[in-house]
């Protein structure tokens, strides 16, 4: 009889102690960045592999039967961690009790869009998405905005949601980070995660500023400035940054479809470090509010900066010194980001 009972205390106990679902929504979610992205994090690959998950997938009316698809194969997977799907086209459904926000979705530039067009267009949908954060979402949500432009759709958004922390929004420069690390990495005949600090500065556009200035590099048990690694100055200042810039269309080139396995991967990085952290003496690139930076960047902007996260607390990274060629190049992009907001702002108040 005891054997039994403490049987059913110990059940009992494992059932009590199991955590509550959290609610995590991805826009765009009938995708392809959606497609690569759900299974990881349905799998317990980004938020842990004893935290259950209800996934809420929002897409526009025409995709529903599209999103239909992927929750059928999401139930195939036969996922432990997956306690819900929910389908909807509903902002009230989507945005309701989140903790987490991947807001994938977005407009694409179409051929002969002129580029105020795309920003006017994108500012409508993150205006609407921000104001459901606000309104239906908890207050502690992360909201990881993916949908290009990236910096100035997560500024609009967070504008919009003005109760929800501003360190609460950030925007995905991992995927050109990651893109970085691993240019050094071949490079230097070693694996990816033999090179850390690498930064991107500024705009998740041809603008950024791949910088390794502060990068390291493990050669042969041994950590070594990148700069020593690889021993090719004309490089890392020349054909280094532009394949990390431009590297978006090269895939779109050879593809013909736009980056959506790294791409996803890249979001499950960035919420994964935000939810643990970063490993004492590395920093990562994510596109986070400027105010109170340290490197003179204008204030009201999504920029990335490298930064540390503790206890689900991004701060950036202070103190790197900064020679004139990065100065220029970190300058470049933010006056990019300055054009990009002021103009997205006159749309925001019509």
């Amino acid at each position: 009889m005891l054997t039994l009972l403490t049987a059913m205390y110990i059940v009992v106990r494992a059932a009590s102690s199991e955590a509550d679902p959290i609610r995590v929504l991805v826009t765009g979610a009938a995708g392809q960045i959606a497609y690569s992205l759900l299974y990881s994090i349905a799998k317990g690959d980004v938020f842990g592999k004893d935290q259950p998950i209800i996934l809420v997938l929002l897409d526009i009316p025409p995709m529903l039967p599209v999103l239909d698809g992927v929750v059928m194969e999401l139930q195939d997977c036969a996922l432990p961690l997956l306690r819900e799907v929910i389908p909807t086209d509903k902002v009230e459904l989507g945005f309701k009790d989140l903790d987490a926000a991947i807001l994938v979705g977005s407009m694409p530039r179409k051929e002969g869009m002129e580029r105020k067009d795309l920003l006017k267009a994108n500012v409508a949908i993150f205006k609407t998405q921000g104001a459901a954060l606000e309104k239906y979402a908890k207050k502690s949500v992360r909201v990881l905005v993916v949908g290009n432009p990236a910096n100035t759709n997560c500024l609009i958004a967070s504008k919009s949601a003005p109760s929800i922390p501003k360190e609460n929004f950030s925007c995905l420069t991992r995927l050109d980070h990651n893109r970085a690390r691993s240019q050094v990495a071949m490079r230097c005949g070693v694996p990816a995660d033999a090179v850390k600090n690498v930064i991107i500065w500024g705009n998740h556009s041809s603008t950024q500023y791949p910088d390794v200035h502060h990068a390291m590099v493990n050669v042969h048990g041994k950590e070594v400035e990148a700069y020593s690694a690889v021993k090719d100055d004309s490089w890392l200042k020349g054909d280094f940054i532009s394949t990390v810039q431009l590297r978006g269309a090269a895939v779109i080139k050879a593809r013909k479809l736009s980056s959506a396995m790294s791409a996803a991967k890249a979001i499950c990085d960035h919420m994964r470090d935000w939810w643990f952290g970063t490993l004492d003496g590395e920093f990562m690139s994510m596109g986070v509010y400027a105010g109170g930076n340290s490197y003179g960047i204008p204030e009201d902007l999504i920029y990335s900066f490298p930064v540390h996260i503790k206890n689900k607390s991004w701060n950036i990274h202070d103190g790197l010194p900064i020679n004139d060629f990065s100065r220029a190049k970190m300058d470049a992009t933010a006056a990019e980001l300055v054009e990009e907001r002021d103009t997205a702002l006159s749309f925001l108040s019509q």
